[in-house]
């Protein structure tokens, strides 16, 4: 199978987070460069879509009360609500729905009161692994 090399509009919307609209404000701005497919749909090819993902992580900053993404060594921050709160008297189970991924956490139950993690609370997932697995759709 082959990865595409360009992307609809809505699908480059869909990968960086925002609406269609702003793709192509974007686009008519000059921020990202398109070009059109053998149907007339505008397309963003994937490297300068890649190039505008990785420029907007890097200049995202946090809130005060937020932990900065450069004094941590995670760079893979996840922002989202905490859905659910699944707790023992040990263990608990955090997930946060971050956009259109579900992020899960076991930590302890101290660390979850300390943090006041219940429903309804905007939290940051912070990950860093060893493995990580990738797949092209």
């Amino acid at each position: 199978m082959r990865a595409d090399t360009t992307f609809r509009v809505s699908e480059a919307a869909r990968l960086l987070g925002v609406s269609d609209d702003t793709v192509r404000r974007w686009i008519d701005g000059g921020r990202l460069p398109s070009a059109e497919d053998a149907a007339g749909r505008t397309v963003v090819p994937g490297p300068d879509l890649a190039a505008l993902a990785l420029e907007r992580g890097r200049s995202a900053t946090g809130t005060p009360e937020e932990v900065r993404a450069d004094a941590v060594s995670a760079r893979n921050r996840f922002e989202g609500l905490v859905a659910k709160v699944t707790s023992d008297a040990v263990m608990s189970q955090v997930e946060l729905v971050c956009g259109p991924y579900r992020v899960v956490s076991l930590m302890s139950t101290e660390a979850v009161e300390q943090l006041g993690l219940r429903p309804g609370v905007r939290a940051v997932a912070s990950v860093k692994s060893t493995s990580v697995v990738v797949e092209v759709p």
